[in-house]
């Protein structure tokens, strides 16, 4: 259970970190009368941040005691979001498509 646990906390951060890439809807579902600014995939990525962090801490609480964490804990696991942001990024932003 707690390798699946895992598992299933990477995968939700890596579609989580590059959601809001994936489209100019807030969250994939909320339809928006404009493009998203860049404040706006900031601001998705910092929600998505904390809702994968909640799901993480439960996933804990239901394998057993949950370990207590400091600022550097969150302060890395930020930092490690955004890296797994790169690839949306990346396809969003600095690949070139073909002329329509």
């Amino acid at each position: 259970m707690q390798t699946s646990a895992v598992w299933l906390v990477l995968v939700m951060a890596l579609f989580g970190a590059n959601a809001p890439f994936m489209s100019d809807r807030m969250f994939l579902v909320v339809p928006l009368k404009a493009h998203k600014t860049w404040w706006q995939r900031v601001a998705e990525i910092l929600m998505l941040y904390f809702a994968v962090g909640g799901l993480s801490l439960a996933l804990e609480q239901r394998l057993g005691q949950i370990y207590p964490q400091h600022w550097q804990f969150y302060a890395v696991s930020l930092a490690m979001f955004v890296v797994l942001a790169f690839p949306g990024f990346v396809m969003r932003y600095l690949v070139r498509r073909a002329p329509a």
